[in-house]
């Protein structure tokens, strides 16, 4: 009878430690298999949050089976500790074990909101934008221009909540006095931004900050990238450029960067003036005139006078030889490889062409024709 009474429950015991196997390798499955989410959703995780509050959340966003098995999950992995507050884009079907590594692994958030100020060439704007999750495209909340149009609401609702990103965009062809007037505007940033940085020397590109950081690391920062631009766009250089040196590479590209918004017309404009180099003839270009006017610091707003095209300063290329003493704006990696790679053309002449790009000549009979198809488009648009 006894030995009957062992057999049965030693039987028992296995069954259960079988059983208890099958729930254990049940529980990994699920935590690592895809999980139910059907839609994209921006799991928003305030600072303060537990795991066990999160997996309720979870549960009820319909992102986890269970949240039991969650929490588990969790502890065995050693990361119960390591959750990091952010807003986070969990994509359809992610698994229990993805969503754990996204929330614990740190790193800026992926979704939520996230505040743009966009530095331009004729402005500075503040863009408040949402995404969202369903397209994955941002949504567009609020813009203004900060210290002249009123704030938001929405703005200072946003700055307070503390997974709100900040992005600063710098746009090609900006100069080194608006990149700084910028960033004095901009209440994320502190501290002096000290001495203004030589023209050119700072990278057009998207600067991820966050709140209290010095306006001087940022510059500093565009500083280091640019540094690098030019040294890697140097290194491309082709034997047909016109320019000896690095710093005549800055100087060529921040013109060319000025005279064509049209990516694909770098190469030529480039072109033009690299003939023109060779031939000993003056670049006579518009941009380093206003250069000449503005210094950089803002923006003409207006035609240039004859009095203006006649007059001597040391950018102005109607009047000077060879290249100005300085960069007039900061250009792009795309201008500096073509100051140094240009395309290879007889061209030395361009005007506008009325469709935002421009019309090229090697003869001046030829460019005249052009520019008289400009002055003709010019005066039918005024006459509209």
């Amino acid at each position: 009878m006894w030995r009957s009474l062992a057999s049965n429950m030693l039987t028992v015991m296995i069954v259960g430690l079988f059983l208890f196997a099958g729930v254990i390798l049940w529980g990994k499955n699920e935590y690592s298999a895809e999980g139910p989410l059907s839609d994209a959703i921006c799991l928003r995780v305030e600072r303060g949050t537990t795991m066990s509050r999160l997996s309720r959340q979870l549960e009820e966003d319909g992102a986890v089976s269970s949240g039991t098995i969650f929490r588990i999950g969790v502890k065995y992995s050693d990361k119960a500790q390591d959750l990091k507050a952010g807003s986070y884009l969990v994509e359809p079907g992610a698994s229990m074990a993805a969503i754990v590594d996204q929330i614990t692994r740190g790193g800026a958030s992926t979704c939520g909101t996230e505040i743009v100020y966009r530095v331009g060439v004729t402005r500075v704007l503040a863009e408040v934008r949402e995404l969202d999750p369903a397209t994955n495209a941002f949504v567009e909340q609020a813009e203004f221009v900060p210290g002249v149009d009123e704030t938001p609401a929405v703005y200072t609702e946003k700055k307070a909540e503390g997974d709100t990103r900040y992005r600063i965009a710098l746009a090609e062809g900006v100069t080194s006095w608006q990149v700084v007037e910028a960033l004095k505007a901009m209440d994320v940033l502190t501290g002096d931004p000290g001495r203004r940085p030589a023209e050119g020397s700072l990278a057009p590109d998207s600067y991820e900050v966050t709140p209290g950081t010095e306006r001087a690391t940022v510059l500093a920062e565009m500083q280091n990238r640019q540094d690098k631009r030019i040294a890697d766009a140097w290194e491309t250089r082709s034997p047909d450029a016109a320019v000896k040196t690095p710093e005549e590479m800055l100087i060529l590209a921040s013109i060319i960067e000025k005279e064509t918004g049209v990516a694909s017309e770098r190469g030529v404009v480039a072109s033009v003036f690299t003939n023109r180099l060779k031939r000993g003839m003056r670049l006579q270009t518009d941009p380093t005139v206003i250069y000449g006017v503005t210094k950089g610091e803002g923006i003409l707003g207006r035609g240039l006078r004859q009095s203006e095209l006649r007059g001597v300063t040391p950018w102005n290329t109607y009047v000077i030889e060879g290249l100005p003493p300085t960069p007039i704006a900061n250009p792009g990696l795309d201008s500096l490889v073509a100051a140094v790679n240009p395309e290879k053309t007889d061209y030395v002449f361009f005007v506008a062409d009325g469709t935002g790009g421009h019309a090229f000549a090697e003869t001046l009979e030829e460019h005249n024709r052009n520019v008289a198809k400009w002055r003709q488009i010019e005066a039918e648009r005024g006459n509209n």
